[in-house]
């Protein structure tokens, strides 16, 4: 049986599909967690709220880390993942950026997560702006790293 399931997964999940199927699951977690806990899918601040936030509100935050993890590696047990590649640039330009990105999200209260995904759903105007900023910088990032800098 196993076997078999991953043979169809394999074969039958074309790109396009296994795209609308994780933007669908994104969409429904997000609306999951704001009907059942009231709260904002940004995971920005469900992973800060792990080792700052109340005790209590804890659990939900780890579990929610957890299904982050797992997801894909289940569609690795399943053969599905195709992964990201391998980096095209070195470690110490990786963490610039992610450290670039934590303050980002820090003077931006949020991620791209929770203004691209549930504010821009909201028709927030703040994270209407904040998702254009994050898109104007991400293909001003990916211009220069690509064609000026040469890297691919």
């Amino acid at each position: 049986m196993y076997s078999y399931f991953r043979i169809f997964i394999k074969n039958a999940m074309h790109p396009y599909l296994s795209s609308l199927l994780g933007g669908t699951l994104i969409g429904t977690a997000a609306v999951l967690l704001m009907a059942s806990l009231g709260r904002i899918t940004g995971i920005s601040g469900i992973a800060s709220g792990v080792f700052i936030g109340k005790r209590g509100d804890r659990g939900w935050r780890v579990a929610f880390i957890a299904g982050l993890i797992a997801g894909p590696l289940l569609l690795t047990v399943f053969g599905q993942d195709r992964g990201i590649g391998v980096p095209q640039i070195g470690l110490p330009l990786m963490a610039l950026a992610g450290l670039l990105v934590g303050v980002g999200t820090g003077l931006g209260n949020g991620c791209t997560s929770g203004h691209g995904v549930c504010g821009i759903a909201r028709l927030s105007p703040r994270s209407l702006l904040a998702t254009g900023v994050f898109m104007t910088f991400g293909i001003a990032t990916v211009f220069v790293m690509r064609h000026l800098l040469g890297n691919a």
